[in-house]
């Protein structure tokens, strides 16, 4: 489903703006531009110096697109994508991965509490929120948040998912040639020029190809047992 991918980027563009990652500065969360897609940090993107980083990791997990009612047609559909955001205090594992800080730290549980506030802040009530993902029309039904446990220690890792499933419209390809479907060719053009999510929209763009739609050349009624219409009476 192309519109969970758009609700995705949409997230990351408020979560990390453009105008804060060119500047390096004034970043609305304390992970700053450790916002990453699809993916964890890196150990090299991580200050080596500090203890734990903040750090924030998006990723698009389930969607579903479902006929409103009974009578609905193909193109009236209520569409829905599961996004996880995963907020972590991360801390280097060996010269290529990361982890999460294992320990049970009060103080590093509540930096952590505080960036997973900071994110559904930003997608459900801040002003730039508006931007950016409530403007396409997304708007969150249900929130849940589970943080990593070990049970078998007794630890609780310093890292939490919390999982948003986002009412939006479904895709709609009737579009021209060479065009993105909605709403992703919405989004993209709001975004900045320099933003990681219109680049990955444009690549995608070039990766659909949708068919065209030949041009209609006649139409016709028929009706049931053979009826054409002649011979009624005229009114």
């Amino acid at each position: 489903m192309l519109f969970a991918e758009a609700v995705r980027l949409a997230a990351i563009e408020t979560i990390c703006p453009t105008a804060a990652v060119v500047a390096d500065a004034n970043f609305p969360t304390m992970a700053g531009k450790l916002v990453f897609d699809s993916r964890a940090a890196r150990a090299a993107e991580l200050d080596a110096s500090r203890t734990f980083v903040p750090t924030i990791a998006l990723y698009t997990v389930e969607s579903s697109a479902n006929l409103r009612g009974a009578l609905s047609d193909a193109s009236d559909r209520e569409a829905r994508a599961v996004l996880d955001v995963v907020t972590e205090l991360s801390v280097r594992d060996g010269d290529e991965f990361t982890s999460p800080l294992a320990e049970n730290d009060p103080q590093a549980r509540l930096t952590l509490a505080a960036l997973t506030s900071q994110v559904r802040y930003l997608l459900e009530h801040a002003p730039s929120g508006r931007s950016f993902f409530r403007r396409q029309g997304y708007s969150v039904e249900r929130i849940e948040t589970k943080t990593l446990v070990v049970p078998e220690l007794g630890l609780r890792v310093q890292s939490q998912t919390t999982r948003l499933v986002v009412l939006c419209e479904d895709d709609d390809f009737a579009v021209a040639p060479g065009e993105l479907p909605e709403p992703m060719r919405s989004l993209l053009a709001e975004l900045p020029e320099q933003s990681y999510a219109r680049g990955q929209l444009v690549k995608l763009a070039a990766a659909f190809s949708p068919q065209s739609l030949p041009d209609l050349q006649s139409a016709g009624i028929t009706t049931d047992l053979g009826v054409t219409g002649e011979g009624l009476p005229q009114s």
